[in-house]
């Protein structure tokens, strides 16, 4: 495949307008052909499946003795399996359709010992395998009792909503069902992969660079370290950490993974340390620098800064430049974690928020949160071209030959810490082909001036405060404030009663079931609610809804004395 061919196939490009879409040649627009099959739009849908009887979809009995030994690769099994199929699938877009019904319930939730009483009779491992159609039922309970995170009333994490293009992706994905090492075993994938990484580098603002998907943004986080700390000294691969005392700096609102990340790669969590935030929750600079000098005082070795674009709770973006100037000075790696915003890179009107990140040495970027990804997908990129092989490089010969009759460079697995690593790409690259950057960009910006309009709304509130007045990304903290509250003198005590407010809505609210949102406290802040929202599907009415349920739930708990009935210890 010559390289104009697999740009052709494998471009991120802008997504063709309504008007400038066309059939294929030769075909009109009741009829299109499809591998030798005929499907009729208006006319309704004739395909090799029409031998089955739409009509008995819902039915599982041509399941009642069937084994999963039935199906393919059985002699005989392909019409079984197809049936199986269409079954599942029907039961899969039922559940997609029915959670974007706003009078579907969010969860339908019990409690741990509750539900494992309730589900007693399919939650064992049998001794002889079920039938087929005890297996489709053992997939429809499945999802009557999870949380439907594609629901548009669903606020509670950062990953939210359902892209339909991703889970087809994910389906063909796990079909295809191949790893992620090697070129000769993922030949489409390994190209896909090297496309939007290089996608997302030029984003980012590096000229060149490396990355590679891992699961999740913790995994990506740990890379960072990794990379940093072999940077300053390629002999810690071979010789250990306790060559140096390297310390590692982030700020107090950063992820809890980098000090994970201290704690897996032996540097340690101590040698973690944390650097005073701003009132917005921003990394104070003149703090960070001042913690520098004091480690490299000691004798300590200063080997990695992390910023963070988008906080997990208040959604705060480091200042980027400055902090970049101070590791420039110190000679320091510096890590940018946007796992949550990196979307905002696709926005032309929102990506000054990461203003400075392409001086950073690397970047975490997840796309199953602002991008709406199915999980997992998470990316870590570097600008330092060859230096994840460098650092990760183990070259085991019954994989990584080096007499194998292509460019070599396309073995991506031995620049990694897995072994096996799931094929994240393809949903990704499918999507992206589907929304384009200008689809992305639109999706990011709904979702944003959605959040804008809850800080409206809120503003407004006599019984609604805000953590801050104008947060930076689409995470909007508050805290209701119910009637026994309101004309109580702000301290001590109003935070104590304050402080049990959020848990005993949410417990009544995940009761309810009609809507999510998390809440947490920071630092010396009562609990409160935190808003985030990457789901599209989402309107104004359910931010409407959002308010007035808590609303309903906190004064019914008011109602009761439930806030001033229980010490809780801050």
């Amino acid at each position: 495949m010559d390289l104009i061919e697999k740009e052709h196939l494998l471009e991120i490009s802008k997504p063709k307008t309504r008007a400038n879409r066309r059939l294929f040649r030769g075909q009109s627009e009741g009829q299109y052909l499809r591998d030798g099959c005929t499907i009729k739009g208006s006319d309704g849908l004739i395909t090799a499946a029409s031998r089955f009887s739409m009509a008995n979809i819902d039915s599982w009995e041509a399941f009642e003795d069937a084994f999963c030994q039935d199906l393919l690769p059985a002699l005989g099994g392909k019409q079984k399996t197809e049936e199986f199929f269409l079954r599942l699938s029907h039961m899969l877009v039922e559940y997609m359709a029915k959670q974007q019904d706003r009078q579907t319930k969010v969860l339908d939730f019990h409690h741990p010992h509750h539900l494992k009483e309730m589900m007693s009779h399919c939650l064992g491992i049998p001794s002889e395998g079920v039938t087929l159609e005890q297996v489709l039922s053992d997939c429809k309970e499945t999802m009557k009792y999870g949380v439907r995170t594609g629901h548009p009333r669903f606020f509670n994490q950062l990953s939210s909503g359902l892209d339909l293009i991703s889970v087809a992706g994910e389906w063909l994905t796990a079909t295809v069902n191949t790893n992620m090492f090697t070129y000769e075993i993922a030949p489409t994938f390994t190209l896909m992969e090297e496309i939007v990484i290089n996608h997302m580098i030029s984003k980012i603002g590096w000229s060149s660079g490396d990355g590679v998907l891992t699961p999740g943004g913790t995994i990506s986080n740990l890379y960072a370290v990794l990379l940093a700390r072999f940077k300053f000294d390629p002999k810690v691969k071979s010789d250990g950490v306790n060559l140096h005392q390297f310390i590692i700096f982030t700020s107090k609102q950063s992820h809890y993974s980098i000090e994970q990340a201290g704690a897996v790669s032996g540097i340690g969590m101590k040698n973690v340390i944390s650097v005073e935030c701003d009132a917005r929750g921003k990394m104070i600079v003149e703090c960070l620098e001042k913690h520098i000098i004091q480690a490299k005082a000691l004798g300590k070795v200063p080997v990695m800064v992390n910023a963070t674009a988008s906080t997990t709770v208040l959604g705060a973006f480091d200042p980027f430049n400055d902090i970049a100037d101070v590791c420039e000075k110190h000679g320091i790696w510096l890590h940018v974690d946007s796992a949550w915003g990196g979307g905002y890179l696709l926005s032309n009107d929102y990506r000054y928020k990461l203003a400075g990140v392409h001086r950073a040495d690397s970047v975490t970027w997840n796309p199953h949160k602002l991008m709406g990804q199915t999980l997992q997908c998470s990316a870590l990129l570097t600008k330092h071209l060859g230096l994840l092989k460098e650092c990760n490089s183990i070259g085991a010969t019954y994989l990584f030959q080096k007499d194998k009759q292509y460019d070599l460079d396309y073995d991506t697995g031995d620049k990694t810490i897995q072994c096996g690593r799931h094929n994240d790409i393809f949903k990704l690259w499918l999507t992206w082909r589907a929304k384009g950057d200008a689809g992305y960009e639109e999706q990011i910006n709904q979702v944003h001036a959605l959040s804008r309009y809850l800080l409206g709304r809120l503003k407004q509130a006599a019984d609604f405060e805000l953590v801050l007045d104008e947060p930076e990304s689409t995470n909007v903290c508050f805290w209701y404030v119910p009637d026994s509250l309101r004309n109580m003198s702000h301290g001590v005590a109003r935070d104590t009663i304050l402080h049990r407010v959020a848990p005993k809505i949410k417990a009544a609210m995940m009761q309810a079931g009609t809507v999510m949102i998390g809440y947490q406290p920071l630092e010396t802040k009562p609990n409160f609610f935190r808003y985030v929202c990457a789901n599209p599907s989402a309107t104004q009415s359910d931010i409407d809804f959002l308010l007035d349920e808590i609303r309903r739930l906190g004064k019914a708990e008011d109602i009761k004395g439930s806030y001033t009935s229980e010490q809780i210890t801050k």
